[in-house]
């Protein structure tokens, strides 16, 4: 049977209850678990590459003016926050229920991937804040409509031994997807064609997402729909059972605080070598991949041996361990008058965002109901798909607050000491989650407590 079969087969090992939320008891060959991982670094990379695409756009080419670039940042991120926060766990639980001689989650990931194709290139081609903007808010449709239920493929895929390795990768992915999308841009603004890295970022998508497509397996067989309709379902989505996974709920919080946190350093730092350290555009760009080198370096040097360490010591100890590093990082960032000061942060910081990345996915598989992971896992991915808008957002308020009372180089400062606060608050709201306990034993009691 050839490869591209695969998509009308299921996974190997499934068991027979996968319905009722069971994991995958074969173990799935690393081929495939990299295939699953890399999809996430085309979605990652549309996240770096458009972000810091309209930054430059708003900082640089004065399409509005200096004193309302935060206001424009505010009013794009919402608006993106609000659409994921909607589709994302809405398609996710919908997805659940979907059937297709494709599997349940395939379907909704060509569909969005292809109409993030046609997005991205109105982006590059916006010629005004209104057309950035209204594009952005079409993307945010559409890569929402993939994110959501592929967040609930992966744990239809991955058996309980993998889940450390699996998170690891995904971690490992979605650096190099920033990777990818910041350094496409930058080099773009050195080639003086910008537009030409969002070209870029959509090949790689399509690339990616065919390889899981063409690839990989269905995953879980759907859940009956027992006569419900569609309308209903996607109201289901958003019951307040969901409430009653108490654990769920805070880890939700948690993630969202820290990837915010994250999100206001790597969106602000070309404002920030703009303002604080006076330099023109090209050379604030070539200055962030520098510092780019170095956060890619320490996340690829943390992540795998976090996820590993996690695997034996539990996923909490390590979250804490990145909310820390995290915040010392952007403290130095804050606070240093000097660059080279200023990578040591960013080391840090990439350390932190490293443990973060290869442990906090797999303590959310660890602890959702199984059966309706599209709804879960598209519900915890609003946290990843909405901490860049919100960033931006209330980013961009602190940035024109600071600004206005005319201490404009210590603006984006401003932003990065926020981010010390919210690493802070992501570890005390982490408290609350219950870790099932490592092996099959803690496993099997806390999917009957599900």
């Amino acid at each position: 049977m050839s490869d591209t079969a695969t998509l009308a087969t299921p996974v190997p090992g499934v068991p027979e209850d996968a319905g009722d939320g069971a994991r995958p008891t074969q173990l799935l060959p690393l081929s495939q678990l990299a295939r699953i991982s890399a999809y996430w670094l085309g979605l990652t990379a549309i996240d770096a590459a458009v972000g810091l695409f309209v930054t430059n756009r708003l900082e640089f080419e004065g399409l509005v003016p200096h004193d309302d670039v935060g206001k424009s940042m505010l009013v794009i991120g919402v608006w993106a926050a609000i659409i994921g926060i909607l589709i994302q766990p809405t398609v996710g639980y919908i997805s659940d229920f979907t059937v297709s001689r494709w599997g349940r989650r395939k379907p909704y990931i060509v569909f969005g991937s292809l109409f993030d194709v046609v997005f991205l290139l109105g982006i590059a081609m916006g010629s005004s804040v209104l057309m950035l903007a209204g594009f952005m808010l079409l993307l945010s449709v559409s890569t929402n409509i993939a994110r959501g239920p592929f967040q609930g493929y992966v744990p239809d895929l991955v058996a309980e031994p993998q889940v450390g390795l699996a998170s690891g990768m995904v971690g490992l992915m979605q650096v190099v997807g920033n990777v990818t999308g910041f350094l496409l841009v930058s080099i773009s603004v050195s080639l003086g064609v910008m537009e030409l890295s969002l070209v870029a970022v959509a090949i790689v998508e399509v690339v990616t997402m065919a390889s899981v497509v063409l690839r990989v397996g269905k995953g879980l067989p759907p859940k009956p729909r027992h006569g419900k309709s569609w309308t209903r379902i996607a109201r289901e989505a958003w019951a307040t059972d969901i409430l009653r996974e108490r654990s769920y709920v805070w880890l939700l919080v948690s993630r969202l605080l820290f990837l915010t946190a994250g999100s206001l350093l790597v969106n602000f730092v070309v404002i920030y070598l703009g303002r604080s350290f006076g330099m023109e555009q090209v050379q604030a760009n070539e200055m962030y991949v520098a510092i780019l080198v170095v956060v890619v370096l320490a996340n690829v040097v943390a992540i795998l041996p976090s996820s590993k360490v996690s695997d034996r010591v539990g996923r909490k100890p390590l979250i804490y361990v990145a909310c820390v590093g995290g915040a010392v990082g952007a403290a130095i960032i804050a606070v240093t008058p000097s660059i080279p000061i200023a990578l040591v942060g960013a080391a840090l910081f990439g350390a932190a965002n490293g443990t973060f990345l290869a442990v906090d996915w797999a303590l959310m598989t660890d602890i959702i109901p199984r059966a309706s992971a599209g709804r879960y896992m598209g519900m915890s991915n609003v946290a990843t798909g909405s901490a860049t808008p919100i960033s931006i957002a209330i980013g961009g308020i602190v940035l024109d607050l600071v600004s206005g009372s005319g201490n404009d180089p210590f603006s984006p400062r401003a932003v990065f000491l926020m981010a010390v606060a919210l690493f802070a608050v992501a570890a005390v709201t982490l408290r609350p989650v219950v870790e099932p306990r490592r092996g099959a034993g803690g496993m099997l009691e806390a999917a009957a407590a599900a």
